[in-house]
């Protein structure tokens, strides 16, 4: 079986022949190990009858798209479900050094939603009692991360972006969530990248790196979104370095990645699952059974030993059970309904990611009314400014503007950007 991406034809991050072998492999809950560059796996089980770290070795846990305040049907209690990942934490065998959590804290930006997950993280006993940050595009939903940088940001540089070092490691936390661009992906932008490459100058090659940031800054699937538009830039800049290991989230499931001296890996939710790619129509939520949810959710343990050199990456699911891997899934009865229900000749319906339809035709003066079907919230933007940015729209929710002159009117999701629609107004 292959085990990491050898057939990359298109130079994307994709091994087309492999790619689902890849995802399988990947979903089983596996340990990766680093030694000059050249990767090697471990069952979970073997990690966990390795019996205790050693105390000098660097140990910390990734949580990740934790969704405080999702409520719908693939999981109606993501309190309950951030709080067992806190209990899995406190149960690990040794106590990490810190938390990273790489995004979507919340699920619409609101400010309980904010201070329930800074309340319960306060429970996961760690070393340092620190947990660092990055947003994902769920905590900047109406005010560009403002909210955000003052919860999290004290330290950080520009729009929240940030570096540190713990046991000889350098750790660097990235934004690319922010000014995303109408079918784009994941968006660093020039003045971070510009920031990264001095940040990591003056280091020498045998640093030890860990970047994270909300979004793959590789191409996991870019038809969902699923990677960084400037992300091989960003990566150009840590090539020299001899061991590079990239952590981000997003996408809710586990995806493992070798390439020269660089490890991807994306983590588990702590909320809900999402379809593997190209298993689904669309990336939403999906409903897998509240018996069978906690094996899709879990959190990332990362282990760095400077006497070994190596590092080494371990995910568990909350059930304590092989890590689950989502495909396509029934429509649950609600959403069902939704799409049941007829859309009238001046409504474009958001559905599964979808604009219906993508080229809407109305007459001068007519009144547009998107309406989010979906079960993840979503926001119109003209591509040009033609017309003004609609607010945020949660399940069911409605967004209206009156079209007065003809013309041709692009817009996109600036929340996820891929999906893109027009109004031709004639």
């Amino acid at each position: 079986m292959k085990r990491f991406i050898t057939d990359d034809t298109a130079q994307d991050g994709i091994d087309r022949r492999g790619f689902l072998t890849c995802m399988a492999w990947a979903g089983t809950g596996m340990l990766w190990t680093m030694a000059g560059g050249v990767p090697r796996s471990l069952s979970f089980g073997d990690v966990a009858g390795g019996g205790a770290l050693d105390p000098n070795d660097l140990f910390f846990v990734q949580i990740s798209d934790s969704h405080m305040g999702f409520n719908k049907a693939a999981n109606p209690d993501v309190a309950a479900t951030f709080q067992e990942a806190v209990r899995r934490i406190n149960a690990l065998p040794a106590q990490p050094a810190f938390l990273l959590h790489t995004g979507d804290i919340s699920h619409l930006s609101q400010a309980s939603e904010f201070d329930a997950v800074s309340q319960m993280v306060m429970d996961a006993r760690t070393r340092t009692g620190r947990v660092f940050y990055v947003p994902g595009e769920h905590d900047v939903l109406d005010d560009a991360g403002a909210q955000y940088l003052r919860r999290y940001g004290g330290g950080a540089t520009g729009k929240g972006w940030y570096s540190f070092d713990h046991s000889g490691v350098h750790f660097i936390g990235l934004v690319n969530v922010l000014d995303l661009k109408p079918g784009g992906l994941g968006n660093l932008g020039a003045e971070q990248l510009e920031w990264l490459q001095r940040d990591v100058r003056s280091l020498s090659a045998s640093t030890p790196i860990v970047v994270f940031a909300h979004v793959p800054l590789w191409a996991v699937y870019p038809k969902w979104g699923w990677g960084t538009d400037d992300g091989a830039q960003a990566l150009s800049y840590l090539a020299r370095f001899g061991s590079v290991t990239v952590l981000n989230g997003h996408i809710h499931q586990t995806v493992q990645k070798v390439e020269g001296n660089m490890t991807f890996h994306t983590a588990l939710s702590t909320a809900f699952p999402q379809p593997a790619p190209g298993t689904a129509d669309g990336p939403g939520p999906i409903d897998v059974g509240a018996e069978r949810l906690r094996s899709f959710l879990g959190l990332t343990s990362v282990r760095y030993s400077a006497r070994a050199g190596h590092l080494a990456i371990v995910d568990s699911s909350l059930a304590g059970t092989p890590v689950a891997v989502a495909g396509g899934a029934p429509e649950t009865a609600a959403s069902r309904a939704r799409r049941a229900k007829p859309i009238a000749d001046d409504e474009v319906a958001i559905d599964n990611f979808v604009f219906v339809p993508p080229d809407r035709q109305v007459s001068v003066g007519t009144a547009v009314t998107w309406i989010n079907r979906d079960d993840v919230p979503h926001r119109i933007g003209s591509v040009d400014s033609a017309f003004p940015l609609g607010p945020t729209l949660d399940t069911d929710q409605r967004y209206s503007y009156t079209f007065t002159k003809a013309g041709r009117y692009r817009y996109f999701c600036t929340i996820h950007a891929t999906m893109t629609g027009v109004i031709t107004v004639t």
